[in-house]
């Protein structure tokens, strides 16, 4: 037999490695070909904005021939408007730089057909004015007024279409002044602003050590008492009735301050004495109602403030807060204070999520009645938009 000679399998070839490709570079685009394009896109902007304020004015020509400024404006639209901005954002801008911007556009399309007249605590400097401009944009034109009464008397007489008025700190609660205005006035609530509220110590030499007298409005005493404590024991605190009226005093003299928003600092030409805010609860927040003649039709998503007078009874309380509780309509915030119509006679003041047009609150306010002396609608209004 034969043997066949067999051959060894050849090794199978190993594949020449290829040299591995540079990197594409990518050539940094030129700075004037960017500032060409932003200047590009700045044009088209503006182009829109223009297009925008002639369509605003058609909108008042559309309304007729109507009495003043007022007469345009429009809350529950600008709420719509603010909160769709919110929905479309995808950055990188923050809601709240947006939102900003928004108003401001908003603010001045409206002032084409006249500015808007807003009340509100003074003088120049309060976290009221701040409120004014957060909600109205700097187009309004701003009033200030002496005391909370006077921005209440300046809108029902018809010299301000609307007021600013504080009605609670996150911190402190309830200013009670703004509550009791509701007890006896006819305006009504269109709208509310939530401000962040930081407070700043503030001289003419900007030096700790030489303050001897410290001139706030007493919330600012109270958000801000256990910094002042620590840091100046021994200074002399004298309210005020307002925090720029407090700054105004403090530049006549080195051995005074005064504590307040950012805004009183430039206005009244003082220093920051520490360059951080002082108030002791970080998340400092107060809630301002604008203040009007009449109610706004729903935006969506709203809030409604009534005031009851309750019969004097067992479970009257209950009875008056059941009906709500019925109609599947959420209670934010309950607050009572005397009536003034008679001795230990209380009125409660009821925040409630939801539109007085809606069908659930028109059921549970009808059956309110049965069980309650007086319900006074203080308005129906938009959430404050973050």
């Amino acid at each position: 037999m034969t043997n066949k000679s067999t051959k060894p399998a050849a090794a199978k070839a190993k594949p020449v490695a290829k040299p591995a490709k540079a990197p594409a570079v990518v050539a940094a685009p030129a700075l004037s070909d960017v500032r060409a394009k932003i200047d590009s896109i700045d044009r088209q902007i503006q182009a829109l904005i223009a297009e925008r304020a002639r369509f605003a004015h058609q909108v008042g020509k559309a309304k007729g021939k109507l009495a003043a400024a007022v007469d345009y404006y429009r809350p529950e639209r600008e709420a719509q408007v603010l909160r769709m901005v919110i929905d479309r954002n995808e950055g990188p801008l923050s809601d709240e730089l947006l939102v900003h911007v928004f108003r401001e556009i908003m603010s001045a399309c409206l002032a084409q057909q006249e500015p808007l007249k807003i009340g509100y605590l003074g003088p120049e400097g309060t976290f009221s004015q701040q409120a004014v401009l957060k909600h109205f944009g700097r187009s309004a034109l701003g009033l200030p007024m002496a005391s909370i009464e006077e921005v209440f008397q300046e809108v029902e007489n018809g010299n301000a279409d609307f007021g600013v008025v504080p009605v609670e700190n996150s911190g402190q609660g309830t200013i009670q002044i703004t509550l009791d205005m509701f007890l006896t006035s006819n305006l009504k609530i269109c709208g509310e602003v939530e401000l962040r509220v930081q407070q700043y110590l503030m001289s003419r030499s900007g030096r700790l050590e030489d303050i001897e007298r410290v001139y706030a409005h007493p919330q600012s005493f109270m958000q801000t008492s256990g910094w002042l404590r620590a840091n100046l024991p021994k200074a002399e605190k004298v309210p005020v009735s307002s925090n720029a009226e407090g700054a105004r005093r403090a530049r006549n003299s080195d051995d005074a301050a005064a504590i307040g928003g950012e805004s009183a600092v430039h206005a009244y030409g003082l220093k920051k004495v520490v360059m951080s805010p002082i108030q002791d609860d970080k998340d400092n927040t107060t809630r301002f109602l604008v203040v009007g003649r009449q109610i706004f039709p729903s935006s969506g998503h709203d809030r409604t403030s009534v005031l009851v007078f309750i019969h004097d009874k067992p479970g009257a309380l209950f009875d008056v807060l059941s009906p709500f509780a019925r109609h599947g309509i959420s209670m934010s915030r309950i607050e009572s204070r005397p009536s003034l119509h008679a001795k230990w006679e209380y009125g409660f003041f009821i925040d409630l999520a939801g539109h007085v047009e809606d069908e659930p609150m028109k059921l549970a306010l009808a059956e309110l009645k049965a069980h309650s002396a007086q319900i006074k609608v203080l308005g129906s209004y938009p959430v404050a938009v973050p």
